[in-house]
């Protein structure tokens, strides 16, 4: 059965050394398509290289990362503007805010996320949110942007089933990754009680390894662990767990449209 990683950073450094071996253990899991959130400027290059070597395979978004917002953010906002009016991406992301690490940009972090949403809309493609010890303020910043071309997917999704369910109604889709997979993480609890149709999977990789894989390098492979673990959790077969999240993540990205457009724009 087929299974897609909706965000994993594969040009990540730490995939350096064995980057090739790593691509080709996950397609020898079923793994065979890969989305790749933005950082910021200096992530673009090797984020675009990827998707050059795996044409219809990997498929680069466009964004700032909150973490990446600080003073010169609008220079930073300029490089994505340019890159989004140059050529397709499959998405703006990964944007939101982030108030774990530092909360000395917050206000800035806010115009960035709303000037993303709206470059999103115009374009008519999804957005893809990260969100830490944000919730609420990521939440209202959907619900006043909230319009029929606003859609997406709430990455690394780590909340309660409340917060779920007010995501589900903005038309968001949750995405799973290892931390379902944790002993005392309690997504398991969660997610028991959410339909597969809102639900996607990724690894975040090279962070969040599932278990047994914790605390390692995590890589693509182990989204596979994942669906087993939602597949555990709500008690159906693996099968039907990869079948629909994938058909998830096929209507999300328009898998069909952006492959042949991805093709085409690196011959």
């Amino acid at each position: 059965m087929r299974l897609i990683d909706t965000h994993a950073h594969l040009y990540s450094k730490k995939f350096d050394a064995d980057r090739t071996e790593m691509m080709d253990r996950a397609m020898e899991s079923g793994i065979d398509q890969f989305f790749l959130p933005n950082i910021d400027s200096t992530s673009i290059e090797g984020m675009l290289q990827l998707e050059q070597d795996y044409p219809g395979q990997c498929f680069a978004m466009m964004g700032i990362h909150p973490c990446s917002i600080k003073a010169d953010y609008k220079e930073e906002l300029a490089v994505v503007e340019k890159w989004l009016g140059e050529r397709p991406f499959c998405a703006v992301g990964e944007i939101g805010i982030d108030l774990y690490w530092d909360k000395t940009h917050f206000r800035q972090q806010q115009d960035a996320f709303r000037q993303q949403i709206k470059w999103a809309k115009a374009l008519d493609i999804p957005i893809v949110i990260h969100s830490r010890d944000a919730t609420a303020e990521v939440l209202e910043i959907l619900e006043e942007q909230k319009d029929d071309r606003l859609r997406g997917i709430f990455h690394c999704f780590t909340g309660t089933l409340e917060e779920a369910q007010r995501i589900i109604a903005l038309d968001f889709y949750l995405g799973i990754g290892g931390v379902v997979t944790f002993k005392n993480g309690g997504l398991d609890k969660v997610v028991k009680d959410i339909s597969l149709d809102h639900l996607v999977l990724e690894t975040d990789a090279p962070y969040l390894a599932p278990a047994p894989k914790r605390g390692k390098r995590n890589e693509s492979a182990y989204v596979r662990l994942v669906a087993e673990k939602v597949a555990a959790v709500q008690e159906v077969p693996f099968a039907e767990v990869a079948r629909r999240t994938t058909a998830n993540a096929e209507s999300i990205f328009k898998v069909g449209q952006l492959a042949s457009k991805v093709v085409l724009e690196n011959k």
